[in-house]
């Protein structure tokens, strides 16, 4: 059972945003807590949010639906960012013109789901 979050018209470039999701693309659920928490960039912390999102969705799907959870089988299945709205905005520049400035937002999607059991064969 898969559960899903979505952060949307975050004020972080889809750029940015992208190499943080990156880090954590395939990774096991804590795992990725725990780095995006250790992060340097400023757009680990709206991903992190989005990350325990999902975790705690995936902890009410699998109430709802009696089911055992453990957080330590949820690994990220996917992960992406969609570009938002971009703000367009003016600053005042040289000989009475104007600069434009663009503030770009981002839609950060997470999916996370119980991690497949691989079989042995022999």
């Amino acid at each position: 059972m898969e559960a899903k979050a979505q952060a949307r018209f975050v004020r972080v470039t889809p750029m940015k945003a992208r190499r943080v999701v990156d880090l954590i693309r395939g990774k096991q659920a804590a795992e990725a807590v725990t780095v995006l928490s250790f992060a340097p960039q400023a757009a680990s912390e709206p991903v992190l949010k989005v990350v325990r999102s999902a975790i705690a969705n995936a902890r009410v799907k699998a109430d709802l639906a009696n089911e055992r959870f453990d957080e330590g089988e949820l690994v990220i299945t996917e992960a992406f960012v969609d570009e938002g709205p971009t703000l367009k905005r003016y600053q005042p520049r040289a000989q009475g013109r104007a600069g434009r400035i663009l503030k770009r937002t981002s839609h950060i999607t997470v999916v996370v789901a119980p991690a497949e059991k691989k079989e042995r064969t022999r």
